[in-house]
């Protein structure tokens, strides 16, 4: 299976290089980048500027897309021009380019995720079961990252918030509660709460506490090497290669799509 890897010079570009490196099933078919990125070296690779990349998208099986906002963008209509299947798991994206992803299902298979780790698929499942089991808890969801992150709360911090929101019959938008700051009152009781830490080269750190009255749980997720985000990644390209057009997830992946 061939990828075509938009984005490729970022810090999860080159990580997925590296992974496919490392992975039998897979190769990469084409290193695309902005035009202020030609010229770097990405492992003797052949690069192409995201302006001239259709060909070589339409060459390869599977668009994989960790850009930005902007390059995320010409990596959907790539993808949907050449007819291939996309996974995606650039964050920070605006209301307009979700909805072009769910256009963009009907007809090519999709799969965006904030996150490709299995760890952090698995606590969005278990943040839902626990919210719904403890409807009296407060929910607090925390994360902390490296200082070049540019959105915030992340991509996965507002995934495990929207789980605790479903767990409660609840959008998450209603409830949540982004910052604190002076005499904001006493706490409602179904607000979510976030707190966010941006600093040094921490990879990425999830916790969602549920305080109850004497007792108080963490769900906890740690991120130790860049390395199993990639991994996720090709793992959803391989999986994804051969569905029908439709959007997907990682809970797809991991516990299977429904029929």
């Amino acid at each position: 299976m061939r990828l075509a890897v938009v984005g490729a010079a970022g810090r999860m570009g080159r990580a997925i290089i590296a992974a496919a490196a490392l992975d039998g099933d897979v190769s990469i078919g084409a290193a695309v980048v902005g035009a202020h990125e030609l010229g770097l070296e990405l492992d003797a690779l052949a690069i192409v500027p995201v302006n001239a990349a259709g060909p070589a998208v339409a060459d390869a099986d599977v668009v994989v897309d960790f850009s930005s906002p902007t390059g995320f963008d010409q990596a959907l209509a790539l993808a949907v021009a050449a007819g291939r299947p996309l996974v995606s798991g650039t964050t920070g994206l605006a209301a307009s380019q979700l909805a072009a992803l769910d256009e963009a299902a009907t007809q090519i298979p999709v799969l965006w995720a904030a996150n490709f780790s299995a760890g952090v698929n698995v606590l969005e499942h278990l943040v839902e079961l626990a919210s719904r089991a403890l409807g009296g808890f407060d929910v607090e969801v925390m994360e902390a990252h490296h200082r070049r992150k540019v959105d915030a709360p992340s991509g996965t911090a507002l995934v495990l918030g929207e789980a605790a929101a479903r767990g409660r019959d609840r959008k998450l938008a209603d409830i949540a509660t982004w910052a604190r700051s002076g005499v904001t009152g006493p706490r409602t009781n179904e607000e979510i709460g976030f707190q966010v830490v941006r600093g040094g080269s921490i990879v990425g750190e999830h916790t969602v506490m549920l305080c109850g009255d004497g007792e108080l749980i963490e769900l906890t997720h740690r991120a130790q090497d860049r390395a199993i985000f990639a991994r996720g990644a090709v793992r959803a390209a391989k999986w994804l290669a051969d569905r029908p057009p439709s959007r997907y997830t990682m809970k797809d992946v991991l516990f299977g799509a429904p029929s």
